[in-house]
């Protein structure tokens, strides 16, 4: 943009009545010779301007950072020297040094925005500008098309209407990181393609997100593709589970999620739209849909989207991130897989041992009360709940440590064909009881609303080799 070396700059537009008012002032600098007037919307006003220039492009209003119209602005060098906003006789005479600058004018008057902050033209301009650094195939939909069903028909959403991925949203949704677009996030199952920044930043459009979501959506693909939590098997399984996640660390307040009254449920946006981003890149650009290397027999309404927080502030526990290693005070995602959870209700225990013991007894039904070490759980532990094991000292270790003990199961219970149900572990050599879940089987989070002794179960998928292993990562290197 041709701007000048030495003398002044003005951008004025005829629809505000402030570049109206200075007019006469405009043309009687342009006399001086170092006055050049940049205008947004008519290429005729300001009359009487020697140097007038058609900015109706923007170009010049975007080179000069423009919000505010009129705005006069001193070059020196080719370096801005100072720039008044608005009209201010006292402020406009400092900056031109003319004498006696607007005589029967009003000593101040606000200006108008900036065409450039219209939200129609800030779109365009924002991909005419930024536009070429997207990769992303275009879908072109005609004029005819609704843009929701033309997405639906094209097989880009979960069943639940989605969020058209315009390039100006896209864009948008990118200045939520500092990463380029380009970089590559992961490589997504079943088809093991690079999901790129960009990549996730059009399914976290779909999903709903706004931009600050993008750190976290980026933790979570990061972490559902790796090796561990081994995303193509748990697809593939006839099983019902999918991926969770959970969120620790100051993001959870910076970006407003819920970990309170309904955590595990609806109503904030964060909460379902994280999930459901996840969920739509390994669709998306894994490829990873249902009823085809989606193989779930019954699945649940999870697999939209499950994403919560937990409640660090008002727990005895320290944060599940950070007993999985993350530095206290670091924002982190733990990706699971998860069933829907399903209530423990117990009103009367005030005595932890018996709390714990109830809690157990929930967690035993996972897959089956009879079947051990297959598959993992997590326990979302409720603050009443909670207030019980803090009054009497107890920390995630000793409950970790009392559940283990309760959910040693006893063998002649769980045998096949004990109780009149076939279903059970193969009968054994030892009567040593079993445990109910692998080491590390068995997460422990704080989360829910302040009333109510209402626990909850999320049962999730085998463990271990060639199953599914909790994987956390933090959030900050996505900033």
């Amino acid at each position: 943009m041709d701007l000048r070396e030495d003398g002044l700059v003005a951008v004025v537009k005829r629809d505000c009545p402030t570049c109206r008012l200075v007019e006469p002032v405009l043309a009687g600098l342009s006399r001086t010779g170092e006055l050049t007037v940049f205008t947004q919307d008519d290429p005729a006003f300001p009359d009487g301007v020697a140097d007038l220039r058609d900015d109706t492009e923007l170009s010049a209003s975007l080179a000069l950072d423009i919000e505010t119209v009129p705005t006069l602005v001193r070059f020196a060098g080719g370096v801005e020297a100072g720039r008044v906003v608005g009209w201010s006789r006292a402020q406009w005479t400092e900056l031109t040094g003319v004498a006696d600058l607007g005589e029967g004018l009003p000593e101040h008057r606000p200006g108008c925005g900036s065409r450039t902050l219209d939200p129609d033209v800030a779109e365009q301009l924002l991909v005419r500008t930024r536009g070429g650094a997207l990769r992303s195939r275009r879908l072109e939909i005609s004029a005819l098309e609704d843009e929701a069903e033309a997405l639906f028909d094209r097989g880009f959403t979960d069943g639940l209407p989605v969020v058209a991925p315009t390039p100006a949203r896209v864009l948008r949704m990118l200045e939520g990181t500092s990463h380029a677009p380009d970089e590559v996030v992961a490589v997504v199952p079943p088809n093991l393609a690079e999901a790129t920044v960009e990549k996730v930043a059009v399914n976290a459009v779909l999903a709903g997100c706004r931009p600050e979501y993008l750190p976290v959506v980026l933790a979570a693909v990061e972490a559902a593709c790796t090796d561990e939590f081994n995303a193509h098997g748990l697809l593939a399984t006839t099983w019902g589970a999918g991926p969770a996640i959970v969120v620790n660390g100051p993001v959870r307040a910076e970006i407003g999620m819920n970990w309170a009254g309904n955590a595990l449920g609806q109503g904030n946006r964060a909460n379902s739209t994280i999930g459901r981003a996840l969920q739509l890149v390994i669709r998306n650009v894994g490829g990873g849909r249902p009823r085809e290397v989606d193989r779930a027999a019954l699945g649940h309404p999870g697999k939209v989207g499950f994403c919560f927080a937990e409640d660090e502030e008002g727990s005895p526990f320290e944060p599940l991130a950070q007993s999985r290693g993350v530095p206290a005070g670091r924002s982190a995602v733990t990706v699971f897989a998860a069933e829907g959870p399903r209530g423990v209700a117990d009103q009367i225990s005030r005595r932890p041992e018996s709390l714990a013991r109830s809690l157990a007894l929930g967690l035993r039904g996972v897959v089956h009360p009879k079947l051990v070490r297959g598959f993992d759980a997590t326990l979302v532990v409720c603050p009443e709940h909670a207030r019980v094991f803090a009054e009497a000292g107890w920390d995630r270790a000793r409950l970790q440590a009392a559940l283990d003990e309760y959910l040693l199961l006893d063998r002649a219970e769980i045998t096949r064909g004990a109780g009149g149900v076939d279903e059970g572990v193969p009968a054994g050599d030892s009567d040593r009881p079993l445990a109910k879940f692998r080491p590390g089987g068995l997460l422990i989070v704080h989360a829910g609303g302040g009333a109510g002794m209402f626990s909850a179960v999320i049962g999730g998928w085998a463990g271990g080799p060639g199953g599914s292993a909790p994987v956390t990562r933090e959030v900050d290197p996505w900033r």
